[in-house]
């Protein structure tokens, strides 16, 4: 496992050094989110652990965003399917709910792809609870324009885990991935 820095603090990430478990992990990262089909669920962090025993079985495990996510069974079956198309014959998913999934798992080429589809990517860190004060967003920009003169129109956006934004000098609607 690799360990990374984010924000001061040493979050795990979950790429196996075990080669059998890396290239399941490679085999599984392909997947896609299918609300975003321009992330991976790695880009997203929801791919959180790939396990390959002596016998070849796999275990993956998946954090969802949110507890309530409608994807969820979806990238389940799609990592299942690529696993099996590549060759694995034994499969598990099993989905992992603590500790819950942050946007702080997400990579920063999963934030620029975002962008790039026109989803403002969450800007800054997650909070640690009991740690002190809690940060605020002033301000989302704009992916299409950079501009800040935006306002929020909805707290909930096409799924939970967005809120919905115009941009009041470009004028367009775009969904921003909350800071969880």
């Amino acid at each position: 496992m690799v360990t990374a820095t984010v924000a001061g603090a040493s979050v795990a990430r979950p790429i196996p050094d075990d080669p059998a478990a890396l290239r399941a992990w490679q085999v599984a990262a392909t997947v896609t989110d299918p609300e975003v089909p321009v992330l991976t669920i790695e880009d997203l962090g929801v791919l959180r652990s790939v396990e390959v025993d002596d016998a070849g079985a796999v275990l993956v495990k998946l954090t969802p965003t949110y507890s309530g996510c409608p994807a969820l069974d979806a990238m389940r079956d799609d990592v299942l399917l690529a696993l099996t198309h590549a060759g694995y014959s034994d499969v598990r998913v099993d989905l992992v709910l603590a500790p819950a999934w942050t946007t702080d798992w997400m990579s920063e080429e999963g934030k620029a792809k975002l962008r790039t589809y026109g989803i403002q990517a969450p800007t800054g860190h997650a909070a640690v609870r009991g740690s002190g004060p809690i940060r605020l967003q002033l301000a989302v920009k704009c992916p299409r324009c950079d501009s800040l003169n935006t306002r929020e129109i909805a707290r909930f956006g096409s799924t939970s885990c967005k809120a919905l934004y115009e941009c009041r000098d470009c004028l367009e609607p775009f969904d921003y991935f909350k800071v969880l």
